[in-house]
């Protein structure tokens, strides 16, 4: 099964990979959305029993994109943590402390509320305007990186640009004989604008209908009972 599938816009190549990101050949850059760091920190602080494990493993899966692509750089499309300030942030420094030259991009998303001096002290640079303030895109040659496509702050959208986003966690219902039906996370490509899974795993998704004429991977999950890997594939 295949574990990354390229798909081509503007002459540029975006490799989809089945750990949900996109590694962007041209410019040497990781794309993520919706990571939700401190998530599973955040549901044990409010007395909800949520293994430790799952941070970790996204963690992990991380470390493992970053030395399979060595990427110049890492944009994160929002959402990058959950929540206010908690145990796995301090994890999270620690980690970031391997990878320190390693420039990291924030637009940020609804889910993150951390102080301006957390980021910085962390090494990530939140995408400001000229202006100075929090920008909710930022541009990189025809190409535009947003968390939430439907943000009504947002300016119009530039029929000249194409967009990236998050915030939604796509996923896709295939269906088969007998009314069966699988779903699925998923990358979703229309005209005008992508938008990417949730890198955390430990997140919902939101079901698309795509329409004619529209790309849509769906990521498959690991099969141990036969010692398969997950995968992507075009629906």
């Amino acid at each position: 099964m295949k574990q990354f599938i390229p798909h081509t816009l503007s002459g540029n190549t975006f490799l989809l990979s089945s750990d949900r990101c996109i590694f962007w050949q041209e410019q040497k850059t990781l794309i993520l959305s919706d990571l939700h760091l401190g998530k599973t920190g955040h549901f044990r602080k409010a007395g909800i029993a949520v293994p430790q494990a799952i941070f970790k493993e996204d963690m992990q899966r991380l470390v493992t994109l970053l030395q399979l692509y060595k990427p110049q750089q890492v944009v994160v499309i929002g959402d990058m943590f959950h929540s206010v300030d908690n145990k796995e942030h301090d994890f999270f420094i620690r980690w970031r402390k391997d990878f320190a030259q390693l420039a990291i991009m924030l637009v940020k998303g609804n889910h993150d509320i951390l102080k301006e001096s957390w980021y910085t002290g962390a090494g990530i640079q939140v995408c400001c305007g000229e202006d100075g303030s929090v920008s909710r895109a930022l541009k990189i040659g025809n190409f535009v990186f947003t968390h939430d496509i439907n943000d009504p702050l947002l300016d119009p959208i530039d029929p000249s640009l194409y967009f990236f986003s998050g915030h939604i966690h796509p996923g896709i219902s295939i269906h088969g004989l007998a009314n069966q039906s699988l779903h699925f996370p998923c990358f979703y490509f229309g005209e005008q604008y992508a938008v990417l899974p949730a890198f955390s795993r430990f997140t919902g998704t939101y079901t698309i209908k795509p329409k004619r004429g529209e790309a849509v991977y769906a990521l498959l999950p690991n099969n141990h009972l036969k010692g398969e890997l997950g995968g992507i594939m075009k629906v």
